[in-house]
C-alpha cells in the first residue's frame, strides 16, 4: 500500500489544499493530511478547528484520511513507511523554499522523498492568509475556500475581528 503525506497548517483549509488533496489521492492508495502546529506562525484556528475543517472539506475522498502532528515531518513520513510527501507550489519562490526543505529532510532520512505538484492557474494567487486578512474584513471567501467551511471561517475570523 502506497501512502503519501501532504503536511501543512492549512489555517485555514482553502480550495487550493482541496485540489493538491484531490490530485495527491489519485496517485496512492492512502493519503494522509497532517495538520501541523508550524511554531514560526500564528495560527488564528486550533488543531482541532483546521482538523474539522479538511475533513469537512475531504470527506468524500475515500482514501484521505485527516491526522494533527506534532514533531518532525521525517518522524510521521517513517512511522508511516510513506513513499513520499506531497507539497503545493503556486510560484517560483515556494518551489526555492520546498527544495530547501527536502535537501534538510534528506539529511534526517535518506529514504525522504517528495512530489511537487503546480496549484491550478486560478488558485495560483491564494493563500490561507490572503483569505484571513478578506474574511477579517468581511469579504466575500466563497471562491477561496469550500462551502462546507466558508461560513464558519467567516464567522470565526469576523468574530476574531470585534475582538480586537
Amino acid at each position: 500500500m502506497k501512502t503519501m503525506i501532504f503536511p501543512g497548517s492549512f489555517d485555514p483549509f482553502s480550495l487550493g489544499h482541496v485540489d493538491i488533496a484531490r490530485r495527491a489521492s489519485l496517485l496512492c492508495d492512502r493519503l494522509l493530511v497532517a495538520v501541523m502546529p508550524n511554531r514560526g506562525k500564528n495560527p488564528v484556528f486550533s488543531v482541532d478547528e483546521r482538523l474539522e475543517m479538511a475533513r469537512r472539506c475531504l470527506c468524500d475522498i475515500p482514501n484521505v484520511e485527516v491526522i494533527s502532528f506534532d514533531g518532525l515531518l521525517v518522524d510521521l513520513y517513517r512511522s508511516h513507511t510513506a513513499c513520499a510527501v506531497i507539497r503545493g507550489l503556486r510560484s517560483e519562490s515556494d518551489f526555492r523554499n520546498e527544495a530547501e526543505m527536502a535537501a534538510a529532510n534528506r539529511l534526517l532520512c535518506k529514504e525522504y522523498e517528495v512530489l511537487l505538484l503546480p496549484c491550478r492557474m486560478d488558485l495560483a494567487y491564494t493563500s490561507s492568509s490572503i483569505i484571513r486578512e478578506v474574511a477579517y474584513y468581511g469579504g466575500d471567501i466563497s471562491g477561496m475556500v469550500s462551502p462546507a467551511i466558508s461560513e464558519f471561517v467567516r464567522t470565526r475570523l469576523q468574530e476574531r475581528n470585534e475582538r480586537h
